[in-house]
């Protein structure tokens, strides 16, 4: 194959994952904390023997966004969604993780967990304790937490050391491999659950360009693949 073949395949490549980030944002549209994405194509530049290098596009580094999703009401006593800054930290069996997805619930055993049974962490990284009987639980805008006007314990909100650098792990959750630390500007909000701040209309239309712009690089290798066909056996035929 020649090198534009090689340089057509490698955008081909980029754009099929691009396709598969813009359908799986489509489908997450109505998940509650979810993080929309996107592709960053990069240049890759490959030196030739005996020759000029070769550049080509690569699409293999996803962005996402952190931008803060719609606050819904739903007015569930577990139901929390987080007003600016900030992440609920969650214990899972491959450690602690960050989320934006508040919708939880109290187990058999009285913890606060989520959809999945991770259990919620406090601002102290213990487990959240519901206490079974209780009549009615509140949350202040700082997550402290009572049971019957009995204090429970505290919401813990946190935010990572590094920023946005984050490892996106189970669709709604992150890792922060380079620590978190408490977070000062985030305010809690019970009966409330983060939208998906994912614009599922941009994403239509982004989805069908990239299928365009896919079509195209399949009809310009075909087109290529015939000529080389054609020179082949013009050759052939003059020898």
């Amino acid at each position: 194959m020649d090198s534009t073949g090689y340089v057509t395949l490698t955008r081909q490549n980029g754009l099929m994952r691009e396709m598969q980030v813009v359908a799986n944002n489509i489908a997450n549209a109505a998940t509650t904390g979810y993080r929309q994405e996107g592709v960053i194509f990069s240049e890759y530049v490959k030196g030739v023997d005996g020759g000029a290098s070769l550049s080509m596009g690569q699409g293999n580094v996803r962005r996402t966004s952190f931008e803060q999703g719609a606050l819904q009401q739903t007015g569930g006593t577990f139901d929390f969604a987080i007003e600016g800054d900030g992440y609920f930290l969650i214990e899972t069996p491959d450690g602690e993780r960050l989320t934006r997805a508040g919708g939880f619930s109290s187990n058999g055993e009285g913890d606060l967990v989520t959809f999945d049974g991770y259990r919620v962490l406090d601002a102290g990284g213990a487990p959240l304790f519901v206490p079974p009987g209780a009549k009615s639980i509140a949350v202040s805008p700082d997550g402290t937490m009572s049971a019957d006007g009995v204090l429970a314990g505290q919401i813990g909100l946190v935010r990572p050391l590094e920023g946005t650098d984050m490892i996106r792990e189970g669709g709604v959750m992150f890792r922060a491999d380079g620590g978190f630390e408490p977070a000062e500007n985030g305010r809690v909000m019970q009966g409330f659950v983060e939208a998906s701040n994912v614009d599922a209309i941009t994403q239509i239309a982004r989805m069908i360009e990239v299928q365009r712009a896919y079509e195209m690089g399949q009809s310009f290798l075909d087109s290529e693949d015939e000529r080389v066909r054609r020179s082949m056996d013009a050759m052939m035929k003059s020898n």
